[in-house]
């Protein structure tokens, strides 16, 4: 079971092991463990002795954006992008903390960006209590997150600009790519917005004004990226039903031209199919300018049916 702790007294932070962390008295005690190993709940459960209820939240596989208020403290999940390969369906990593006054307990079973950020605060001296360091995290998630859903709107910027029928296969792909990665984060984007909200209304000591002016913050850019994302979908989803008219438009065209070609031919076919009976009795047969009588009516047709064509403009589909 890998992990670190952090000790934090009047601002100054210093490093520590996981068990060793737990005896320590300090202002801020952060405990985070990076395992999907079961033995993690052994841990929990008889090192730092939580109940089995909040055991089973912090290790629990399926997890989603929520909160709890439980005995003078609160669980909280959150969601944040990670670099390590997810399950099929998911787009971001949790992770599942546990926070009282003067003591927090974070688990990730997949490498969250976020982490790094937060534990960089820590040693800097800008996390001092529980209430600084769940707002550090909700800050730094939402704010990794940002450009990623900025990107994609920027990405369908791009598809917009080169809609026409010659790219069709290729925006297709790249429209449903974007269209699903915006479900994907919007699915835990719109919950973690109400999970900030509902953390930064707990009442307790161990969140300050300014912890909850922070969550406040982080919460208001969550659902401002989840509205973007709803946007993003539906602009995929305009932009895919666009496409799919385009290349209706294309094959259409494409009908209209063999069908063309077709009634163009159709005439020719009947003459020289007449004409190439091998039969007695046809008129002209035994003259020598009678192949040259049937091209010279072939042509005469193809081009009067053309002109026809021409027209009624039905050449440009009209």
């Amino acid at each position: 079971m890998s992990g670190f702790g952090y000790r934090v007294t009047e601002g100054k932070a210093a490093k520590v092991g996981v068990k060793e962390a737990l005896g320590c008295t300090a202002d801020l005690v952060w405990v985070h463990l990076n395992t999907n190993a079961e033995h993690a709940q052994a841990w929990l459960r008889e090192e730092a002795q939580l109940s089995d209820y909040l055991v089973e939240a912090l290790t629990a596989q399926e997890t989603r954006p929520r909160c709890e208020a439980f005995d003078h403290g609160a669980f909280i999940n959150l969601r944040g992008r990670t670099d390590e390969e997810l399950d099929p369906g998911d787009a971001l990593a949790s992770v599942r903390i546990w926070a009282i006054k003067g003591r927090v307990i974070s688990l990730t079973r997949k490498h969250l960006i976020a982490v790094d950020a937060v534990a960089k605060e820590v040693c800097e001296g800008r996390v001092r209590d529980p209430g600084d360091l769940i707002a550090a995290f909700a800050t730094a998630i939402t704010a990794d997150l940002d450009p990623v859903v900025a990107d994609l709107g920027d990405s369908l910027d791009d598809c917009e600009q080169q809609l026409d029928a010659d790219h069709v296969f290729e925006l297709r792909r790249g429209v449903t790519r974007v269209r699903i990665e915006a479900i994907n984060y919007r699915r835990f984007l719109a919950p973690q917005r109400t999970a900030l909200e509902r953390l930064a209304a707990l009442p307790g000591d161990w969140l300050a004004d300014d912890d909850r002016m922070h969550l406040n913050a982080a919460a208001d850019r969550a659902a401002r990226m989840a509205e973007e994302l709803e946007a993003i979908r539906e602009r995929a989803s305009l932009m895919h039903e666009a496409l799919t008219d385009l290349r209706a438009e294309q094959l259409d065209q494409r009908s209209l031209v063999i069908a063309i070609a077709a009634m163009v031919f159709l005439p020719l076919t009947f003459l020289t199919g007449l004409y190439g009976m091998n039969v007695k009795g046809l008129p002209y047969a035994e003259k020598p300018w009678a192949f040259d009588a049937i091209l010279a009516a072939c042509v005469v047709i193809a081009l009067g049916v053309t002109a026809w064509f021409v027209r009624r403009h039905w050449t440009r589909g009209g």
